[in-house]
């Protein structure tokens, strides 16, 4: 690049390179700043326990990247990133009785759920034919929706606790089903919205499925760095921004930085008020999460574990929340929900032949020092006995090791603060542009702002849009 950027995008996570790529194809000329070595944030995808094996840092399955409107603008399929679908796409293993099991159809996985695959098909199916244009109307906050005969349909039921919908179901296969997916909002699951999660994850895997990328999901922040060099910007690892005073001039800044962060970096430049709110900003639990290198797949008691992208492990809906609610409430779960990834069963360039990567994590009060690796590796050898006979190697970050990786992740948070009604609303503050700060050209674009957590790129899209029409 030369002479000064026109934008400067501090921090590489998917939706800093998001906001960045969109610049760039707009004609901006774009700096990414990086504090680590790597770029990627949560994209990560490295060595960590054992040479020549690849594990993804933070995010591995990727069901919201797939329909992400911002995704599929930029191409990302067209610039090498594939996706990759297991059999199916989550099963949730149960004591002495089948698993529950999400299929890539509405209807087979009804089937799959005896007397409850009626009301199972009635909650999805007019949904499903819609998800499209529902998925777009959730992540995208800049306009009215686009479909909203279909999107108030499922908010209908989207604004209810998972508790409360379960009750429509009689089988632990339904309700663990729904528990499973639900407890991907990070709240208890008596909150309001979480059923709404739980809905939304689980049409997208019944359509579109819930896919990993093949290597890694590297090649997803490397497709997003080609577009903007492609651009004539240019990307800096290894350069920690203390002070937005150390950037070179520029018409737009944005932060791809946690609220707490942008306080510490923009100083006097915030007005006062503004500071304040964004230091109230709530932070959820945090993670434990472990990287296994196996001499084989994981032995589940349940074949059909053994097919999908996802296991959910936890046990009844019953059980499930117990543990959701002990992590919000700031109680180390006994039992912990363990969220299990499986890509090496699909994906043979993560390590060589006859060697599996399990990647699987749970959630715990924000900053938890406990090590809970003996009670994630219980919960797995309760529905996979044997699983620790296979483990050949392992690699633990809690939530303080996070934190310490990525100072965004303020006690292991990954979702970037709360995501119960009020959080969503009020994200990072109260506005109708809240990409926007009062600071004239600085912008922040982090999963702080609408629509929130997951990689899908739209806060940063959506606050690259604020710069262009603001700017252009």
């Amino acid at each position: 690049m030369v002479g000064d950027p026109d934008a400067v995008v501090v921090g590489s996570g998917p939706n800093g390179l998001t906001a960045a790529a969109v610049l760039a194809r707009a004609g901006w000329s774009v700096l990414v700043v990086e504090a680590a070595e790597g770029i990627g944030g949560g994209l990560r995808t490295t060595e960590l326990a054992v040479p020549g094996v690849r594990h993804d840092l933070c995010s591995a399955l990727h069901p919201m990247a797939l329909l992400s409107p911002a995704f599929q603008e930029l191409d990302l399929v067209g610039r090498g990133v594939e996706w990759v679908h297991h059999p199916v796409p989550l099963a949730h293993p149960l004591d002495n009785a089948p698993a529950g099991v999400l299929h890539r159809s509405v209807t087979r996985t009804a089937d799959g759920l005896g007397i409850d695959g009626a009301a199972w098909h009635r909650l999805h199916d007019r949904p499903a034919r819609h998800i499209d244009g529902i998925v777009g109307d959730v992540l995208s906050q800049r306009s009215l929706p686009r479909h909203p005969l279909a999107t108030a349909g499922f908010g209908v039921s989207a604004i209810r606790s998972c508790t409360a919908l379960s009750k429509r179901f009689q089988t632990d296969q339904a309700s663990g089903l729904m528990a499973g997916l639900a407890a991907h909002a990070i709240l208890p699951l008596d909150a309001p919205v979480t059923a709404g999660v739980g809905m939304l994850l689980g049409l997208i895997g019944q359509t579109a499925g819930w896919p990993l990328v093949r290597g890694g999901s590297q090649r997803i922040a490397d497709a997003l760095v080609g577009i903007v060099e492609e651009g004539g910007g240019s990307v800096e690892t290894g350069r920690r921004v203390r002070s937005l005073d150390e950037l070179p001039p520029a018409t737009a800044v944005l932060c791809d930085v946690d609220p707490a962060q942008l306080v510490l970096m923009a100083g006097d430049v915030l007005p006062e008020r503004y500071r304040r709110r964004l230091t109230r900003f709530r932070r959820g639990p945090g993670v434990h999460k472990v990287d296994w290198v196996l001499d084989g797949p994981v032995p589940w008691s349940d074949p059909m574990c053994g097919q999908a992208s996802t296991v959910h492990v936890g046990g009844t809906l019953a059980e499930v929340a117990e543990a959701e609610a002990d992590a919000a409430a700031g109680r180390v779960p006994e039992r912990p929900f363990v969220l299990v990834a499986q890509p090496t069963l699909v994906d043979d360039q993560r390590a060589p032949e006859g060697v599996e990567v399990v990647w699987g994590y749970c959630h715990v009060p924000a900053g938890c020092p406990v090590d809970v690796t003996d009670r994630i590796e219980a919960q797995i050898e309760r529905f996979a006995p044997g699983f620790r006979d296979r483990v050949v190697a392992r690699h633990v970050t809690g939530p303080v090791a996070f934190e310490q990786r990525n100072p965004n992740l303020v006690g292991g948070d990954i979702s970037g603060g709360v995501s119960d009604l009020r959080g969503l609303a009020v994200r990072p503050v109260l506005s109708l542009v809240p990409w926007v700060t009062p600071a004239r050209g600085l912008y922040l674009c982090s999963s702080s702002t609408p629509p929130g957590a997951g990689v899908h790129g739209m806060c940063g899209w959506e606050a690259a849009h604020a710069v262009l029409r603001r700017h252009n």
